[in-house]
């Protein structure tokens, strides 16, 4: 928030802060400790993605680094987004808020075009370009932008329930956008989680909040029960050995990963349940991978990592220099969280699964590409932080 906005909201002393600046300099300042573990994150992922891949790669593909071959594709990509958004003035993304949201909802509608894939019994990619594309991605980033814009400009007035449901528009209408268009619930969880997570730190109505989050439990327990698929999970969550012959076994198999890995685990590369026992074990299961081979040291190392983000993230949020750029990085904060929370709830057995991917580290080129384009977003608030020397 700028000075105007602490001031309004009670949060600046001037008579304590400004004599304590006179006589200071201020100096440019960036988070080259978020980029560092962002960079190492993304390095580990790889080395990890290719221990997971390499047994399905070369049945599916004959080849072992075929999965790691499109990841670091993506990811390449991804590095000249992360830069642009360093580099670039973040309040353009002000101007072009409202546009870029509509087009990431006419890119959902693409789904149902000629240029629609259908992967893994699912509708939610797009082909450009010979290249796949899953356009429920470019929502999350538009929904960070658009809610982030919108309540910069009317932060004054979220101060009743209604006005807090209005700030939500933007990720209330991309949520049953992408879960009616692609059935993608999980996607469709983290969009509204970051939206509500947004509104919620700009306007700490706890009554109001309390009250919107009860009504969206009969909500999804409604989505959940309607759809027999997901009534179907949740039973699998409930007892997944009496379903092991079907929609349990990959949950069993995960389970049976994370416990053989003990402390230290059995070493990289050494894996058995990579070895056909986990579907896909690359992409929402490869937080399983890495506690067979790395046990629960590499895991806690691992959850540690996403732990420091979030805190840099925090302290970059706290300190940007306008509202607009504080949620923005709120958002990008709340988005990773949900992701990890999910990803590692789900191998776990602790929620149904939600097909949650593990960011930075997870097999898919869309995901990573977008969560670096976030990174950059983030990076590029940090630089106009002005420091007091």
């Amino acid at each position: 928030m700028d000075r105007n906005e602490r001031r309004a909201a009670g949060t600046v002393d001037e008579n304590r802060i400004e004599p304590q600046r006179r006589g200071r300099k201020r100096i440019s300042y960036f988070d080259y400790s978020l980029l560092f573990v962002i960079i190492f994150l993304i390095c580990f992922g790889f080395l990890m993605m290719y221990s997971a891949s390499s047994f399905s790669g070369t049945i599916q593909h004959e080849d072992s680094r075929y999965f790691l071959n499109k990841q670091l594709k993506a990811s390449f990509i991804g590095v000249f987004f992360l830069i642009a958004g360093m580099v670039l003035n973040y309040n353009l993304l002000k101007k072009i808020s409202v546009v870029f949201y509509g087009l990431s909802i006419v890119l959902v509608a693409l789904v149902w075009s000629p240029i629609g894939l259908d992967l893994n019994g699912a509708r939610r990619w797009i082909s450009i370009g010979g290249m796949s594309f899953q356009p429920a991605e470019c929502v999350k980033l538009a929904v960070i932008i658009a809610t982030a814009h919108y309540i910069s400009v009317n932060y004054k007035k979220l101060t009743n329930l209604v006005e807090l449901v209005k700030a939500m528009g933007f990720g209330i209408f991309g949520t049953l956008w992408v879960g009616l268009v692609t059935k993608n619930m999980s996607s469709a969880i983290i969009i509204m989680g970051i939206t509500f997570v947004m509104v919620f730190v700009a306007s700490p109505m706890i009554k109001e909040f309390i009250i919107m989050f009860l009504a969206l439990i009969p909500v999804g327990a409604a989505g959940i029960f309607f759809a027999s698929f997901r009534a179907e999970r949740f039973k699998v969550w409930l007892d997944p050995e009496k379903y092991a012959s079907h929609g349990g076994f990959q949950v069993l198999q995960g389970l049976y990963a994370i416990g053989s890995g003990g402390i230290i685990g059995k070493g990289l590369g050494q894996s058995v349940q990579k070895l056909g026992y986990i579907p896909e074990a690359q992409n929402d299961y490869i937080f399983t991978i890495i506690c067979e081979e790395l046990g629960l040291v590499g895991a806690f190392a691992v959850i540690f990592m996403f732990m420091f983000i979030i805190f840099r993230m925090f302290v970059i949020a706290n300190n940007a220099p306008n509202l607009f750029a504080s949620m923005m990085v709120v958002g990008v904060m709340a988005h990773i969280a949900i992701q990890v929370v999910l990803n590692i709830a789900v191998v776990t057995n602790s929620i149904p699964n939600t097909g949650v991917t593990l960011p930075f580290i997870s097999y898919g080129g869309t995901s990573v590409l977008f969560l670096m384009s976030e990174v950059g977003i983030v990076l590029g608030v940090s630089r106009s932080i002005r420091r007091i020397n």
